[in-house]
């Protein structure tokens, strides 16, 4: 009689819960244990800075599965343990649960990544917040309803949507980033121009070329010192100003390192038998020829599946195209591809104007990233744009009258000239 394996998942967010799910859709029998640190059942963690920050959305609405779900399938998951060590050569993973060690047959990294922290003075004052988990989430729900300021440090994609979400919450907010608008580092000005218009539409109040010199305040902040001298009043902080990827068990591991656990396109890492995925895997992409470490909730959902598939080996490719959502407002943001240098930005329709636009990031004359905001059912076809790495005609991408899958299609004829 064989005997069962034991596959064991470190960290129990999206990747980790979706990997578990996908063990017994797919047939798998033996022991699947799941690891997490926090207290609570894996979650979604987008509503975080939206609808479950603005009380819209409930606990129960933003579980990846209901609580019943690990018992029902059979899922042993380990919340409030932390693991303390990883064995690659004995296949055991150590656990603070009495340094109990779990031997595994495969193992899953899917510990995630913690917020970056300001390091400056005042920064353990009282009213200053980092936004990750539910706990954090609730918090600064909580504070919010007393708040007469708030500074959000930080316009990427956290700062800007919880922005959003205070002014809909009816707090002041005042917006701080080095760059001149929101999001611009990762969609340029154009774009990010569009951002902050639609932020001051909404009473934020914008700070660009900002950087946080120090908090101030007396055991609670009531301000903030910028590094030109400059004071700002607030009395809640919250600081998004980036993740680290929680990597300390991969490389005590000794795990080959490259700006997060470096793994091949089957998303396994340099020891045998040990996979990652989420947030802390920077994979390699068979499209892009290159590793890319990406942190959206597609890319842990989507890479907890296939690196379950792997461990059951499938050998499968892990090729998804980057993509990610946000919601601002009522400003729906879809955003595919990979744009790490552009030489243009064609836009189709008029971004100034209150209805929807589409945005192309163009290297070469390639599209390597296309954005919709408030255009529905247009991401397949941005997503095949990318996907087909061929020469469009920028004329042919702004005509609103020319159909995506046409552009891709004329794209395909000329170079078979």
């Amino acid at each position: 009689m064989a005997v069962k394996q034991t596959f064991v998942i470190v960290g129990a967010g999206l990747a980790g819960a979706k990997a578990a799910q996908t063990l017994r859709d797919e047939g798998f029998d033996g022991r699947v244990v799941m690891i997490g640190s926090e207290t609570n059942p894996p979650y979604n963690r987008p509503p975080l800075s939206k609808g479950y920050l603005r009380g819209e959305r409930t606990r129960a609405s933003i579980l990846v599965h209901d609580d019943a779900f690990y018992a029902d399938h059979d899922i042993e998951l380990l919340l409030a343990t932390r693991v303390t060590g990883i064995f690659p050569r004995e296949g055991q993973v150590e656990t603070d649960a009495s340094k109990h060690r779990i031997d595994y047959d495969s193992l899953l990294l899917a510990t995630g990544s913690r917020p970056r922290k300001l390091a400056v003075p005042g920064s353990d004052l009282d009213g200053i917040h980092y936004l990750r988990t539910l706990g954090d989430s609730d918090r600064l729900r909580h504070e919010l309803k007393s708040a007469s300021r708030l500074a959000v440090v930080g316009a990427g994609w956290i700062g800007s949507e919880v922005a959003a979400s205070a002014r809909e919450m009816g707090v002041d907010v005042v917006l701080l980033d080095p760059n001149g608008n929101p999001l611009e580092r990762i969609m340029g000005p154009q774009v990010g121009a569009v951002l902050r218009r639609l932020h001051a539409a909404h009473g934020v109040e914008f700070r660009p070329s900002s950087r946080v010199r120090s908090f101030l305040g007396d055991g609670a902040v009531d301000g903030i010192r910028t590094a030109s001298g400059e004071i700002i009043p607030a009395d809640r902080v919250v600081v998004g100003v980036g993740v680290i990827p929680r990597t300390e068990l991969a490389i005590e591991a000794g795990l080959l390192m490259e700006n997060g656990v470096a793994t091949d396109d089957q998303l396994r890492t340099s020891a045998p038998r040990i996979y990652a995925a989420g947030d802390v895997a920077n994979a390699w992409h068979p499209l892009f020829r290159l590793r890319l470490r990406v942190e959206h909730w597609a890319t842990a959902r989507d890479g907890g599946i296939l690196a379950a598939q792997n461990m059951l080996g499938q050998g499968r490719s892990y090729d998804r195209i980057p993509h990610f959502l946000s919601t601002q407002y009522d400003f729906n943001i879809e955003y595919a591809g990979h744009a790490s240098r552009w030489d243009q930005v064609v836009f189709r329709g008029e971004p100034a104007s209150s209805g929807g636009f589409l945005a192309f990031w163009l290297l070469g004359g390639r599209v390597v990233a296309g954005m919709s905001a408030n255009v529905p059912n247009v991401h397949h076809d941005i997503e095949h744009l990318v996907r087909s790495g061929r020469q469009v005609s920028p004329d042919m991408l702004a005509d609103s009258e020319v159909p995506l899958d046409a552009v891709a299609d004329e794209a395909s004829r000329l170079q078979r000239l």
